[in-house]
C-alpha cells in the first residue's frame, strides 16, 4: 500500500476507473448479490436476472461471461496512458518493457498463491498454475510490447492474425484420440495442450480455462482495449469522434463475434474468436457508454461509488480471498434478519458482505492508500 499523488488522481479519466469499479463490483459481491435473487420470487424478471450470473456449462454466453474480458479490456485501455506517460518522463523502451515483465512475474506468482492458499508445498501436483492474475500479467506484458512497435493498423492485424491463427488450430490440429475440429469437452485441442505441457492441477481435470493456450486469444482483448484507450487519450478527437469511433468498433466486434459464432461458437471455457470479438465489442460500447454519461455529459457524483472500488481494484480481488466479509456480514447483521424466511438469507449475507467490501475500500480511499503493482 502507497499513497496516492492526489493530482495524479484528478488527471484520470473518471469514466476509467467507474467502469473498472464496476467490473470489481461484479466480482467482488456484486455478482453473487444479483445471482441469489434466482427463484427467490415468482418475478420472471428477477430470475432472469439472476439466470445472468451462471456461466453456461459450455457454448453459449451470460452476462457474467462478460466480467473478466471486461477487466482485460479495461487494462488494455489504461495502458496507452501509462506508457506514454513513462515516455514523456524519459522512460527508454527497454524501460518499459522490463517494467512490463516484472509486473508480470509478480502477478504470476501472486496469482499461483491466490488459487492455491494454502499451498499444497508437499504436494506440488495439486498447484494449479493457471490464474486470472497471470492471465493479466502476461496479456499486459505482450500488449506493452505490441503497443510500443506497431501503430493501430498493425496491432489490429496482430489481433486477427491470433485469433484467425486460433481457430485454424482448433479446427485444423488433430487431437490424439479425437481428430481435428472437435470442441468438445472432452476433445478439444485447449484441453489437449494443458495435459501434455501444463504441470500441476487443472481446474476441469482435462483442461484448464486458465492454462496455456487460452492465453492468446485471451491477450486480443487487452490490445483491444488499448485501441480504446488511444482513442480516449486522443487530444485531435473531439468528444463526438471519440464517440463515433467506440460505438462504430462495438457494434462492429459484437457483429463479427455473432457471425463467426455460427461456425466456431461463443464459448468462454475456450476462449474462442468468436467469445473474444463478441466480448470486445461489449467492451467498447461499455467504454462508449461510461464516457459519456461521466466525461462528456458531466453526470459524475453518482460515479462514486465504483471509483472507490475501480482505483483499488487489486486490492479488493486479493482481500475477497483472504478476508470473509461473508462470514462478517452474518455475524454482525444476521440478527436482524434472522425472523425473515430462510430462502433470503443468502441474499441478505450478499448484500452485507457487498457492504463491508464498499466500506473497506472507501477507508483506503480516504487514507489515499492504494495498492500497486
Amino acid at each position: 500500500m502507497e499513497p496516492a499523488n492526489t493530482n495524479t488522481l484528478s488527471k484520470r479519466l473518471l469514466s476509467i476507473d467507474a467502469l473498472r469499479g464496476f467490473d470489481m463490483l461484479m466480482i467482488s459481491g456484486g455478482g453473487a448479490v444479483i445471482a441469489s435473487l434466482e427463484g427467490k420470487t415468482e418475478i420472471g424478471f428477477l430470475n432472469m436476472l439472476g439466470e445472468q450470473f451462471h456461466h453456461p456449462e459450455w457454448n453459449g454466453f451470460t452476462f457474467y461471461d462478460f466480467i473478466f474480458p471486461l477487466f482485460l479490456f479495461i487494462a488494455g485501455v489504461s495502458l496507452p496512458f501509462s506508457l506514454n506517460k513513462g515516455l514523456s518522463l524519459g522512460l527508454t523502451k527497454k524501460d518499459l518493457y522490463k517494467k512490463a515483465f516484472k509486473r508480470m512475474l509478480l502477478l504470476i506468482c501472486i496469482g499461483i498463491i491466490f488459487k492455491n492458499a494454502p499451498v499444497p508445498f508437499f504436494e506440488w501436483s495439486q498447484i494449479r498454475l493457471g490464474s486470472v492474475l497471470g492471465r493479466i500479467g502476461f496479456a499486459g506484458f505482450i500488449t506493452t510490447l505490441i503497443y510500443l512497435n506497431f501503430d493501430i493498423r498493425g496491432r489490429l492485424f496482430w489481433v486477427g492474425g491470433i485469433l484467425l491463427g486460433y481457430y485454424a488450430s482448433l479446427m485444423l490440429i488433430p487431437v490424439p484420440g479425437y481428430g481435428s475440429g472437435d470442441l468438445s469437452f472432452e476433445g478439444n485441442l485447449v484441453g489437449w495442450i494443458d495435459r501434455t505441457f501444463l504441470p500441476g492441477r487443472l481446474l476441469q481435470k482435462t483442461y484448464d480455462e486458465l492454462g496455456l493456450f487460452t492465453q492468446f486469444p485471451a491477450l486480443c482483448l487487452t490490445v483491444l482495449g488499448s485501441l480504446a484507450g488511444e482513442v480516449l487519450r486522443n487530444e485531435d478527437f473531439d468528444a463526438r469522434k471519440k464517440l463515433m469511433y467506440l460505438v462504430i468498433a462495438g457494434i462492429t466486434g459484437i457483429v463479427i463475434g455473432q457471425l463467426w459464432g455460427i461456425f466456431f461458437p461463443v464459448n468462454k471455457h475456450l476462449w474462442t474468436s468468436s467469445f473474444i470479438l463478441f466480448t470486445g465489442g461489449m467492451a467498447f460500447l461499455s467504454i462508449a457508454l461510461f464516457y459519456w454519461i461521466i466525461d462528456v455529459k458531466g453526470y459524475r457524483k453518482w460515479a462514486f461509488f465504483f471509483q472507490v472500488i475501480g482505483v483499488n481494484s487489486l486490492t479488493i480481488y486479493l482481500a475477497s480471498r483472504f478476508i470473509s466479509f461473508r462470514n462478517t456480514s452474518e455475524l454482525l447483521f444476521g440478527g436482524l434478519y434472522d425472523p425473515l424466511d430462510e430462502k433470503w438469507h443468502s441474499f441478505f449475507h450478499s448484500v452485507g458482505a457487498l457492504g463491508l467490501v464498499w466500506l473497506f475500500l472507501y477507508f483506503l480511499y480516504k487514507n489515499k492508500l492504494f495498492l500497486k503493482i
